[in-house]
């Protein structure tokens, strides 16, 4: 969402971004390229939360907004209803996770939400299905892949061998890191030289740290947290694992290839999609650390393989899902909804009419 913030065609976009919290390590970045509003809510139960939606209603009235989009579930669910309150012309939700740590009642205030959205944008096939499964109707449903900017990505050059490990992922259940950590512990015996960088920050963050001490792997692993130089530390590493139990189109999976490591992933969600097993990359069970074990181990002892897995890898992120391809898609599905959104409702006034203008006229787009 940040990089669709900063690439949006100023000449047909001016973008806003709105927020529950005005912090965040991402957010100097953001004000960089938008302005950026805070409508902060501590929870939905919350009587304020109604004054905070009636004010964001106000927001996008005052600004002539004339495309919203959403990005997870808590905005699908704040803003999509609130936009139609304010009769914002095109009101686009999102779906980029599977929901596996929702809970029935959260999962139950979206899908509701998502009746106010002219459609939904799934960032994979595997999430899109989640969405028809929730009873969202197929034409209301749009995939578009990440994207990614190949050329941040030093691809590897030549057979090394294979003894640093990394994974990037929020520390979150469904990232299943302890999965990670008992395949490292079957493999300390036989392979000490092995290290392993876990980058990214969470709430499991000490209980996962806690894990690896247990293991005894202090030595071997290491807990990074969130960093901004991905790049820097995937052309240290050698190769990549993702554990994960549900994953919609993860982004570290997909950086990883741009960068030229093989990748080792659980066989869920859109790792399907991006990765052909035994081409670009290994897919094994979830949840099975002897399956991970073996997996990082056949490449350790075989690099060769590994730098073929790697290389095509690569190649096919940059054949398939640059960061233009990506914007561009939502551009255009912009432009078209918002076609039909005029012949659906010829006549509004305000933030309509100038939606509906020539090409060359700027939308207000919020985010």
């Amino acid at each position: 969402m940040t990089e669709l913030v900063q690439r949006l065609d100023r000449g047909r976009f001016e973008v806003h971004v709105a927020c529950f919290h005005r912090e965040g390590s991402w957010l100097s970045r953001m004000e960089s390229h938008a302005s950026v509003t805070e409508f902060p809510i501590q929870g939905f139960a919350r009587p304020q939360t109604l004054a905070q939606a009636a004010a964001f209603a106000r927001w996008c009235r005052a600004r002539r907004i004339a495309v919203l989009q959403t990005c997870d579930l808590y905005a699908n669910t704040f803003a999509l209803p609130a936009a139609t309150l304010a009769r914002v012309p095109l009101r686009i939700g999102s779906r980029r996770e599977l929901n596996p740590d929702k809970t029935a009642a959260q999962i139950a205030l979206q899908r509701h939400a998502y009746r106010c959205a002219h459609g939904v944008v799934a960032n994979s096939e595997a999430a899109a299905g989640q969405l028809r499964l929730e009873g969202i109707s197929a034409n209301r449903i749009h995939v578009i892949p990440n994207g990614i900017e190949i050329v941040r990505y030093d691809a590897r050059r030549g057979v090394r061998p294979v003894t640093t490990i990394v994974t990037v992922a929020n520390l979150r259940s469904e990232k299943a890191h302890e999965v990670l950590l008992h395949a490292a512990r079957r493999l300390a015996a036989r392979h000490r030289a092995l290290r392993y960088l876990i980058v990214g920050d969470g709430p499991r963050r000490t209980e996962l740290m806690a894990l690896a001490t247990s293991l005894g792997l202090n030595a071997q692993v290491t807990f990074v947290g969130h960093r901004d130089d991905v790049p820097a530390l995937l052309a240290q590493a050698d190769l990549f694992v993702l554990p994960s139990r549900s994953e919609a189109f993860p982004n570290g999976a997909m950086e990883a290839m741009a960068a030229g490591l093989p990748v080792i992933a659980s066989r869920v969600g859109g790792l399907v999609d991006l990765i052909e097993d035994g081409r670009t990359g290994i897919l094994v069970s979830p949840a099975e650390p002897p399956q991970f074990a073996a997996a990082i181990e056949e490449l350790v002892l075989n690099p060769e393989r590994a730098f073929a897995l790697g290389s095509a890898a690569h190649d096919e992120v940059a054949r398939r899902y640059s960061f233009e391809r990506m914007v561009g898609a939502f551009e255009q599905l912009y432009f078209t909804q918002l076609a039909a959104a005029g012949s659906r409702a010829h006549g509004r006034a305000g933030a309509f009419r100038n939606a509906q203008g020539r090409p060359e006229h700027r939308r207000e787009t919020a985010a």
